[in-house]
């Protein structure tokens, strides 16, 4: 019978993952010298920087499906990496999440990066349960079996492509904004400014999906920390020099809009699946949770304060996107927009490659490598979250949706059940199974009253 070890490194050689291209991960040979490395620096450095919206994904297996004594990235690496994997589009909805709960709920935004960080530790309890996990679906697959690598590997691709069609909507969003047009009818059809240009972008980011090597888009990619601080700084540079101000008191806590900012601060924190890969990556893993502790308190600041800013400019009137609100005729604003729109365009192909890989794995072994089979289940991929972009045209809603289904399933519900059964202490009801226990229950409830008003405002709007 095959032995347990070689079960599980079967399953992690045959597993299509979800990954973060590491920085400085190298492997060393038995002379101590540097081997191949399995990237080039150049793209492994960009495309290891290029996380959005929680995740970075490349078309190769992951570098930490390599045996762990290889693995050579450096706490300070690791750090990079896993600011990269948190930082993103969450920081355009922060200031409307507070404008929906008030100023009180800056006390939610803490405890669920609190709790998010307290469940990326129970992942790493679990993988260090079993030297052979190299994925999140690894995980589930432990506890739960067959069943639970596939509930987490839906989570995981749903929570892709619906981030890829908010990206979409956040393009189309900001240049209609930038570049208001009149409507005009093509084939009988009326087209708007908003549709038009979730259109062109579509359009333009279709050629970078049919790629087989994502090799290009590291030469054009951008740092998702280093957007984050631009967007922060041209921002505020916005408030305090050109005219906006912060003058805006704003309320002390809105109950009715609790439900949508639990949602939208909890979509700041959906970086869990990429945890593994961080991991098994680090030359020394005890000190994986003081990479989370680091990489927690600095992206907290950041959304806090982002937060902060835009609801002391522009109140209860500030949009789902902060950059929505600001004068176009700025150059700071016009810096924070364009920073915005640099992004998404870049790295829609990586969050689409994964998906398109999976749906693949379900063809017939002779079209699975074929170019052609490529192109048109890329372009299927794309046409349908264009569909989906112009029929639900509402990125808060949208990332309220994703925020409190997915990610609070992914980040807080999964990795909680996965560790009471991997480890066994639902057995022994102790102090912290009793933690967990409210963690689970609030995370339920969390989930299902944020995606019921995310669904109704969906429908209201509609």
């Amino acid at each position: 019978m095959e032995g347990e070890g070689d079960k599980w490194q079967q399953l992690c050689d045959e597993d299509v993952a979800l990954n973060i291209p590491l920085i400085g991960a190298e492997h060393e040979g038995s002379n101590g010298h540097n081997n191949n490395v399995t990237t080039s620096f150049l793209k492994t450095c960009f495309n290891g920087l290029n996380a959005l919206s929680g995740y970075s994904i490349d078309e190769e297996k992951f570098i930490a499906s390599q045996p762990s004594d290889k693995n050579t990235v450096s706490f300070f690496r690791t750090c990079l990496n896993g600011l990269n994997s948190i930082s993103g589009v969450g920081i355009l909805s922060v200031p409307y999440a507070l404008a929906s709960g008030g100023w009180l709920s800056l006390a939610l935004l803490f405890s669920i990066a609190a709790v998010a960080f307290y469940s990326g530790i129970l992942m790493k309890r679990c993988m260090e349960k079993n030297s052979n996990i190299r994925t999140y679906p690894d995980i589930g697959e432990l506890a739960f079996g067959k069943t639970g690598r596939l509930i987490v590997s839906i989570s995981m691709y749903t929570e892709l492509y619906l981030v890829s069609i908010g990206f979409l909507i956040l393009e189309g969003d900001n240049l209609s904004n930038l570049f208001p047009i009149e409507e005009f009818q093509v084939v009988g059809l009326s087209i708007g400014s908003k549709h038009f240009f979730v259109i062109l972008v579509a359009l333009i980011i279709l050629p970078t999906i049919w790629l087989d090597n994502l090799s290009l888009l590291s030469y054009v990619s951008a740092s998702g920390v280093f957007a984050s601080i631009i967007i922060i700084l041209s921002i505020s540079w916005t408030g305090a020099f050109d005219g906006v101000g912060f003058d805006q008191k704003g309320d002390i806590v809105n109950l009715n809009g609790i439900p949508t900012a639990v949602s939208l601060y909890a979509f700041c924190y959906c970086a869990h699946p990429v945890f593994p890969t961080l991991y098994n990556s680090m030359r020394n893993k005890h000190q994986f949770s003081n990479v989370l502790i680091v990489c927690f308190i600095i992206t907290t600041i950041g959304y806090a304060s982002m937060a902060i800013i835009g609801y002391l400019m522009f109140g209860s009137k500030v949009d789902p996107q902060v950059t929505l609100n600001l004068p176009l005729n700025k150059i700071s604003s016009r810096i924070a927009i364009y920073t915005t729109l640099v992004n998404p365009i870049t790295k829609f192909a990586l969050m689409a490659t994964p998906i398109t890989n999976a749906l693949k794995d379900l063809l017939p072994m002779t079209y699975k490598n074929n170019k052609v089979t490529n192109i048109i289940v890329s372009t299927i991929l794309v046409i349908s979250t264009v569909i989906v972009a112009l029929s639900v045209p509402f990125f808060g809603s949208l990332m309220s949706l994703v925020g409190a289904f997915l990610s609070v399933t992914a980040s807080i519900l999964l990795p909680c059940l996965c560790y009471l059964r991997i480890s066994g202490t639902y057995r022994k009801f102790g102090f912290e199974t009793f933690v967990i226990v409210v963690i689970i229950l609030v995370a339920i409830v969390m989930g299902i009253s944020g995606t019921y008003t995310s669904l109704v405002e969906i429908v209201k709007i509609l």
